[in-house]
């Protein structure tokens, strides 16, 4: 996992993700996955339409270079990236690169955030290629996007289709405006919330966020990327204001030790979940 902070200038934050996952191939990774939007600031803070200028096609420049990187590395490559799709029509996008350098496919974050300072229904348009999963030389992925980490439909459907790992890269921080219980809730609530993807599906959960101060200081990202194991317990936490690659060994034959002993997925009522395609179920 890569976690970094990000300049205004593209270039310069390529080659330095270019840096950090050879960092982590030498340290022994398989699979690297990068910050959501990595080759820029978090630009979702205004409405601005200069910003639309950053985005790229998938497979382009950007998947090209970090294609040849992952078959000179033998990693797979998890990058995130602002998806011109065609005259206006962009998407928030991850793109997989296998070991060899294959391009694997996409995947376009499905949950669409508008908040102060996440105004990202202005970019995105909804994903409409639906839950993804990934069969790279090291293990079969599945990947969604920051705001999708909060809902369990995404991650049970993703684990479902038979995602080994779940991949989560993000960008979300505090308003240096806010106290500091206020931080410590809001990041709690966010690991929290990922670890119960790891205990309702027995997959391994890893999510992977920006450091750095951005928006002219009034925004922290705050880092705190995590490794949980199939039952939730976390294994791996970063700092909250530190650049940092990390190389975690994960034994995916826990996956079934736990889901084999705490059988959550026999013991489902699929026959009784047709209210959850409503918004809301009303008496």
């Amino acid at each position: 996992m890569v976690q970094m902070s990000c300049t205004a200038d593209k270039e310069s934050n390529l080659l330095k993700a270019t840096e950090k996952v050879k960092e982590a191939a030498a340290g022994g990774a398989n699979i690297v996955c990068l910050q959501e939007l990595f080759t820029s600031l978090y630009f979702c803070d205004v409405e601005d339409y200069e910003h639309f200028k950053l985005a790229e096609p998938i497979p382009g420049p950007s998947t090209d270079r970090l294609s040849r990187l992952a078959k000179e590395l033998g990693v797979v490559i998890i990058a995130s990236l602002f998806e011109k799709r065609a005259q206006g029509l962009y998407h928030n996008t991850t793109a997989v690169l296998d070991a060899d350098g294959t391009y694997l496919g996409k995947y376009r974050k499905m949950h669409i955030p508008d908040d102060p300072a996440y105004y990202e229904k202005f970019y995105f348009t909804p994903g409409d290629l639906g839950y993804k999963v990934f069969k790279t030389k090291f293990a079969t992925i599945g990947v969604l996007i920051c705001w999708d980490q909060w809902y369990p439909e995404a991650a049970r459907i993703t684990a479902l289709m038979g995602a080994e790992i779940l991949f989560y890269p993000t960008a979300i921080g505090w308003s240096t405006q806010q106290d500091e219980a206020t931080n410590t809730e809001q990041y709690n609530a966010w690991q929290t919330i990922q670890r119960s993807h790891s205990v309702a599906n027995g997959v391994h959960v890893v999510s992977v966020n920006r450091v750095g101060f951005e928006q002219n200081g009034a925004m922290q990202f705050w880092g705190g990327s995590f490794i949980s194991n199939p039952f939730g317990s976390v294994i791996y936490k970063a700092s909250h204001d530190q650049e940092e690659v990390h190389v975690e060994e994960l034994d995916l034959d826990k996956t079934d030790s736990y889901r084999t002993h705490w059988p959550f997925l026999r013991d489902r009522r699929i026959d009784s979940y047709q209210p959850i395609t409503k918004r809301m179920i009303d008496e």
